[in-house]
């Protein structure tokens, strides 16, 4: 990696989060945990210079990989001929808000550039348009985030914006030494699975949001004071109440299936 990198005269750039995972197992380990079969459509992104590309082709029976460096994407070009290979020069994250597709029938598989993982993560992951499972190398400390549970120092906004949707099933920490450059953060791969019923109908959705991100707003403040800001004293009291939630409570308290509850009665 470093010699290509080398021969191309490429200097990789921090604000990218170029940090690039080479190690044969650990790439073995995540195409595993994708369980991919030939049958399978896959999302790559941010593929740098393609060595878990390489192992996806093997296993699905379509990639899809989205690269936002355009002396990367010659790389990938040179690299991948395969008619199963489809390469966009975009930047993921813009691609994601500015053309909804819908990616039901496809899994993400990717190490995603640290710099937008959890933005790439909400914008991809919500409704029934999400792919049907995710496999994604992260930072430790947003894997942590997306695999939390109730009152965990962890939980938060990321963890119920993701959880609505997807359910989490492992985990597994990469050591730096596993990427060129080696990053200053530690790393970590987690898998989700899509749910197969919603727990929220589309129109239910965004009032989810906005409960979810008022009441972390202070996260150490009570999160009926945080919810009155935008709904009728009224109501969110007689909706605490129905669901036998103090009004003294703080949002890290509530579960998932309680702020889903507490969603419904503010429709």
């Amino acid at each position: 990696m470093r010699q290509l990198l080398t021969k191309r005269d490429i200097q990789l750039t921090r604000s990218l989060g170029q940090n690039f995972l080479h190690d044969g197992n650990q790439l073995r380990r995540i195409v595993d945990t994708a369980e991919l079969k030939p049958a399978d459509k896959v999302l790559e992104i941010g593929p740098g210079l393609g060595p878990l590309t390489e192992l996806l082709l093997q296993k699905a029976g379509a990639v899809l990989a989205v690269e936002m460096d355009a002396r990367l994407v010659e790389v990938l070009r040179e690299r991948f001929s395969d008619p199963h290979f489809e390469l966009l020069h975009a930047d993921a994250l813009e691609l994601l808000k500015r053309e909804p597709r819908d990616w039901s029938e496809w899994k993400l598989v990717a190490n995603l550039p640290y710099s937008v993982a959890s933005p790439i993560l909400v914008e991809l992951a919500a409704g029934v348009r999400a792919p049907k499972m995710i496999v994604a190398t992260l930072q430790l400390e947003v894997a942590q985030r997306l695999m939390a549970t109730t009152d965990a120092e962890d939980y938060g906004i990321l963890t119920l914006l993701v959880q609505l949707d997807f359910e989490p099933r492992g985990w597994f920490k990469i050591p730096p030494a596993c990427f060129f450059p080696a990053p200053d953060v530690d790393s970590a791969c987690v898998c989700l699975v899509r749910r197969a019923t919603p727990l929220l109908p589309e129109p239910a959705r965004e009032i989810f949001r906005r409960v979810v991100k008022k009441a972390f707003s202070q996260r150490r403040k009570m999160m009926l004071k945080l919810l009155k800001q935008d709904w009728p004293k009224e109501k969110l009291e007689a909706a605490f109440a129905a669901l036998n939630i103090s009004p003294m409570e703080r949002a890290e308290k509530l579960s998932l299936e309680q702020f889903v509850a507490l969603t419904e009665k503010l429709l």
